[in-house]
């Protein structure tokens, strides 16, 4: 007998996308009758809600939910709390899912006797435009995203630190707790180091894809990255260690770049080194645009793609140097009101 699953989505102002996620789990071939999807909307503006509200009357397992806080961490804590399923299965709004995704990831989950599994996020333009495209493929290169390989993808089953969307036993959150409500970005990140550190194991499932469409401006990417790594270290705080060690290359990054730069004007053989790594970086970089370029056919991405990648290294990183100084150096408090969607 297969388990009730309890899919929780959380959104905010995601009424050109909130159909489209809601059709994809109406035709899902996992039996209607043991799902539950509950909907969790962050006080939307525009007419998420009023959409959800409209399936709701013609599928009745489809329910909202209204997150007041507003934040991630809380939609899903909320979801948790509202659900009934043996499994819990996180959805985000801005992505499609293939017909078999939740029926694989469930059978999968008690296969492998895991805690956790996950498919493959494909990052796909969410417009036709070259900056969309180069966005895209920034966000799905070992150069840009390192070995996130939920991310970057892989050729077979894994157990990794983290999967995006993960499909969770409910006995995980009884056994380690909820979702952290500090945490307004990277809470997912916690739980899955939470689990792991408690021996929980989280699989990759390379057979699932996610299609799942980025922020299609280069300032949202910045901002996005930026949060990311601002909250790293609080992540790394409650965890006690960094949960990788691929999220220390970025800040190292920018104390190389900061203080090499710095000191050349007191020493040029600081000034050689520095031209000398950075240097490395950027053949790297461009190397990596160009087969990108090739394969897609596309040489316009060749005016985008390299100040992508530096972008989003530089302000991930920056973000985890302001993220040290903030929550453990001065201790100080998550703020909502300073904290930007």
């Amino acid at each position: 007998m297969d388990p009730l699953v309890s899919i929780i989505v959380p959104c905010f102002n995601e009424e050109n996308y909130i159909s489209d996620v809601l059709d994809d789990i109406l035709l899902q071939d996992y039996q209607k009758e043991l799902l539950e999807v509950i909907v969790v909307d962050g006080m939307s503006s525009d007419r998420t809600q009023e959409i959800v509200r409209q399936y709701h009357e013609r599928y009745p397992f489809i329910r909202l939910e209204l997150n007041k806080q507003q934040f991630v961490p809380f939609a899903l804590n909320l979801g948790i709390q509202e659900s009934k399923g043996e499994v819990i299965a996180i959805m985000g709004s801005h992505a499609q899912y293939p017909q078999h995704y939740i029926s694989f990831l469930v059978h999968a989950l008690f296969d492998l006797n895991a805690d956790n599994v996950g498919g493959v996020c494909v990052a796909t333009p969410a417009e036709s435009t070259t900056r969309a495209k180069a966005i895209a493929n920034a966000l799905s290169s070992p150069f840009g995203m390192g070995d996130a390989m939920f991310r970057i993808g892989a050729s077979k089953r894994m157990k990794v630190d983290t999967v995006t969307f993960g499909c969770y036993r409910r006995s995980v959150f009884d056994k380690i707790g909820m979702f952290d409500e500090d945490l307004f970005r990277n809470q997912d990140d916690e739980l899955n180091g939470r689990l792991v550190k408690n021996s929980g194991t989280i699989y990759l499932l390379p057979e699932v894809s996610i299609t799942y469409y980025p922020r299609s401006t280069i300032k949202g990417v910045w901002r996005m990255f930026y949060q990311y790594g601002l909250f790293k270290p609080m992540v790394a705080l409650k965890l006690g260690k960094p949960a990788t060690l691929r999220q220390l290359i970025p800040p190292l990054f920018v104390v190389f770049l900061v203080s090499f730069l710095a000191g050349s004007f007191m020493n040029p053989v600081l000034f050689e080194i520095f031209l000398y790594v950075f240097g490395l970086y950027l053949l790297i970089d461009i190397i990596v645009t160009l087969r990108i370029c090739f394969r897609d056919h596309s040489f316009l991405q060749a005016l985008v793609i390299p100040w992508l990648f530096f972008l989003i290294h530089l302000s991930y990183g920056c973000g985890y140097l302001v993220g040290i100084q903030k929550f453990i150096i001065l201790r100080k408090k998550v703020s909502v009101l300073k904290t930007s969607r």
